[in-house]
């Protein structure tokens, strides 16, 4: 993910609102060494759907599963109540009603035929058990068609068909995810330049190789290829260990709970100066371990909604511990085998 790394990078060097901090900064009181400090080398094994949150049948269903949920898995804030848990729950309820629910051509008549199971935004409530609105919800049911519609024009119905595409390679899966989707094209102009981020098709990789525990439809001979996933919950962790300091205008537009735009500078910023960060984070690690980043294990780190924290390590805590309420968010430290996350 080459496009991803390169155009963070391009946005931290040239951003007014975050800053990394690291040695090499315009700040340099170093909270990357300070973070990587107190991980000591010590990096948690995680395991998918520890929760049992999530569908899964060790088969083509499974890849249906995850590709329909991480379609959807955005936009939870507006609903304080609202989290990732109750996406994952219902769409795997959904599946254990009705095996077909997912089928390409059920995706694509969803909101043309009222005996439909998903059928419009009232009835995607339904089948989430939520009682009103979920934020942006025409957007999420026009994403259902989407995958439906592409799903059957180019990989015969089946997200199955759309990973075996790939030769095993994740980076060419996200490719082909965000060639064909547009709903996945999670890419920004930022003072004039493209910045690429890829969230949502990255944790579609991530989620295939931790619920296929890399093999099978799991299985990427360069896993270690993509990034960590830019989303609203990891700055904020970030900032909170001191990773990144915000200038004084974005920090009151954050503290008195204003929204930050979609596309905007700042939230450009936040997400791929995280990237950044967390690049910077991998390459300090194989430093000091000795061991090279990239093909190695991949620590799939999971965000519950923000709390206050009480000290800096809380907050590590939560970057280096699974707590799947939000968001799975993607994290490949020093490489060698996967017995370092053990």
């Amino acid at each position: 993910m080459d496009d991803v790394r390169e155009t963070s990078a391009w946005v931290a060097t040239h951003s007014s609102h975050v800053l990394v901090d690291s040695s090499d900064s315009r700040v340099n009181n170093a909270g990357i060494e300070k973070v990587v400090e107190n991980i000591q080398g010590s990096i948690p094994k995680v395991e998918w759907d520890y929760e049992g949150i999530h569908y899964f049948d060790n088969g083509p269903l499974s890849v249906q599963y995850l590709f329909v949920l991480d379609a959807l898995n955005f936009c939870f804030w507006p609903d304080k109540d609202l989290n990732y848990d109750h996406l994952a729950s219902g769409l795997k309820a959904a599946l254990q009603n009705d095996k077909s629910a997912f089928d390409a051509d059920r995706l694509q008549k969803y909101t043309e035929d009222e005996s439909n199971l998903l059928v419009s935004g009232p009835e995607l409530r339904e089948l989430l058990k939520w009682p009103r609105p979920l934020p942006l919800e025409d957007e999420r049911v026009r994403l259902l068609h989407e995958v439906g519609f592409e799903l059957e024009r180019n990989f015969g119905g089946k997200a199955s068909n759309l990973v075996e595409s790939c030769g095993k390679s994740a980076a060419k899966l996200v490719a082909l995810v965000t060639r064909h989707f547009a709903g996945f094209r999670d890419h920004s102009v930022y003072k004039g330049h493209q910045v690429f981020l890829y969230k949502r098709a990255q944790i579609f990789v991530a989620d295939l190789w931790g619920a296929f525990k890399g093999q099978g439809y799991g299985e990427f001979y360069d896993i270690g290829s993509i990034t960590m996933f830019a989303d609203y919950v990891v700055p904020a962790v970030l900032e909170q260990l001191g990773v990144l300091k915000y200038s004084s205008r974005l920090a009151n537009i954050i503290e008195t709970n204003n929204e930050i735009s979609s596309g905007s500078e700042e939230e450009v910023e936040l997400r791929a100066c995280s990237v950044y960060a967390v690049e910077k984070m991998k390459e300090l690690i194989r430093i000091k371990s000795g061991k090279q980043c990239g093909t190695g294990p991949l620590a799939l780190v999971c965000w519950r909604p923000m709390p206050s924290f009480t000290t800096p390590s809380d907050a590590l805590n939560l970057l280096l511990t699974a707590q799947h309420d939000i968001v799975v968010a993607c994290y490949i430290f020093a490489g060698g085998n996967l017995e370092m996350l053990a």
